[in-house]
């Protein structure tokens, strides 16, 4: 989404493997699973070239309805949105709904399905109460934690139909991360965290579980699913769709090479203006995106350094300044009572990404205390729901409302920040160009998160073994601007 990074992509993991290993980790491939990938409609063959039909087709949508979507984690919910015992939410996704609740206990997900005759027990968020469940067609009733309290004219069933282990609700499994509730429909997938890998750490450094959404936008777009992530994993876009991020990145064209006019711009700016745009940069961040990724009580602190008297050398002057940044948002946090992390410590030595991808379809963009969040569901071959938060540490005695329900706004509403408003524009005009030409290009170099993951979809519609699917998910997470990479098929 914007250019400045603060880590390198991480090298790929040594994660093992089940075959000879490559570089990758994990394995070289079978014949039986060459044949197995080589089934695959539409499947990417070089990693630098993706079918334009990917995006469009329905017998290609179908198969991941059918092979991608019951066999990954999938981000349910915000925990915030389920804080007291009893509170439920119905999370969608396709033609399966789900339950996750707040148990008292701790946190479960249901098939949202009465286990008599199917009816949906949930539509939306709501409390169970202490009569639980209710089926409104029969009264069959359950629990919060699924577990069925009363089957009217039990008399008139055969015994064996009202076993516990029948009629109790049906569980999915379910776990919680960075304050926030996945579920996967697959019984036997990896765990989460084995599917997830490094991110899993870096986010853990920054206390991702403890940030509370300030704010909550829901858009359907008229885009396949796939598309609408991929504007956010890569920074190849931003000169020209992000112009007013752009003009004020220092040294913004040194990561691609020089501009239209053949110039490097902001290229060894004095210390007193780059300075300045160096708060500019940061406050256009904070502006394009409504307060998310940096966040109001972070500029609050950040606005002051345009007085910062900094050495004439301009790299140690950008470092003095985000050393500055670090600690004063930090001080800052602290005199409000917010429970950061060390601000400064985990800057300067985790690395990370300016957006960190989670497949298949969740995404976290930190850059100091606080952060973006974005999840995208499939609605048909050619529209996708796309959800966004910004998420920060609120202080202890600070007024806090948490949003209950997303804001919907049509996929061209002004009142979207600037920067998702301008990708928005876009995506549209991509999902009807697609029809008209036969291949995506990629650069291996800075778009090869595209590449990654479509490779791993055509991992999971080839059904290849899951622990294979989990190590090559680990690589894959590898965050943004990555390049291409070897994920072991």
């Amino acid at each position: 989404m914007f250019v400045h990074r603060h880590g390198d992509i991480l090298p790929s993991p040594s994660l093992g493997g089940d075959d000879n290993n490559n570089h990758s980790g994990v394995g070289a491939m079978s014949k039986a699973m060459e044949n197995a990938l080589d089934k695959v409609p539409l499947r990417v063959t070089n990693p630098e070239l993706v079918s334009a039909e990917r995006y469009y087709d329905a017998e290609f949508f179908e198969q991941e309805k059918k092979h991608l979507w019951p066999h990954v984690w999938q981000m349910a919910c915000r925990l915030e949105e389920i804080p007291e015992k009893g509170d439920y939410v119905e999370y969608t996704n396709l033609d399966k709904s789900v339950i996750v609740i707040n148990t008292g206990e701790g946190y479960k997900g249901f098939h949202n399905a009465c286990r008599h005759r199917g009816l949906r027990l949930a539509n939306g968020p709501g409390n169970c109460g202490d009569e639980g469940f209710v089926c409104p067609f029969h009264g069959w009733r359950w629990n919060a934690k699924g577990e069925s309290t009363f089957v009217f004219g039990r008399e008139i069933f055969s015994e064996d139909l009202l076993d516990r282990a029948e009629i109790d609700l049906a569980p999915v499994q379910l776990d919680t991360w960075a304050g926030c509730a996945f579920i996967n429909f697959d019984d036997d997938a990896p765990a989460l965290r084995e599917c997830m890998g490094p991110v899993v750490q870096r986010m853990d450094e920054r206390h991702a579980d403890k940030l509370k959404m300030d704010w909550w936008f829901a858009t359907e777009l008229p885009t396949n699913w796939k598309l609408a992530m991929e504007a956010f994993q890569e920074g190849y876009h931003v000169m020209k769709t992000h112009p007013q991020l752009y003009h004020v990145t220092p040294e913004a064209d040194s990561q691609y090479g020089t501009d239209f006019d053949g110039v490097l711009h902001n290229h060894n700016l004095p210390v007193p203006e780059l300075v300045d745009t160096l708060v500019d940069f940061v406050g256009c961040v904070s502006e394009g995106m409504g307060g998310g990724i940096v966040h109001p009580n972070e500029m609050t602190a950040i606005e002051k350094l345009r007085t910062l008297e900094a050495p004439d050398d301009p790299m140690a002057a950008t470092q003095l300044f985000y050393d500055r940044v670090y600690s004063d948002v930090q001080a800052e946090a602290r005199e409000r009572g917010a429970d950061l992390f060390d601000v400064e410590k985990v800057c300067k030595e985790v690395d990370f990404h300016a957006v960190e991808f989670m497949f298949p379809h969740f995404f976290l963009l930190p850059m100091f205390s606080a952060m973006a969040s974005y999840r995208i569901r499939p609605l048909t071959p050619e529209t996708c729901w796309f959800e966004i938060w910004s998420l920060g540490i609120p202080g202890d005695e600070e007024e806090f409302e948490t949003p209950t329900e997303p804001t919907v706004l049509p996929y061209n509403s002004p009142d979207f920040p600037e920067i998702p408003r301008q990708d928005y524009s876009n995506l549209p005009l991509q999902q009807l160009g697609l029809h008209n030409f036969d291949y995506m290009r990629l650069s291996k170099d800075e778009e090869g998160l595209i590449s990654n993951y479509h490779r791993l979809i055509d991992g999971y519609l080839a059904r290849l073994d899951p622990k294979r699917l989990a190590k090559a998910s680990q690589i894959v997470n590898s965050g943004f601007n990555a390049e291409i990479l070897d994920i072991g098929f």
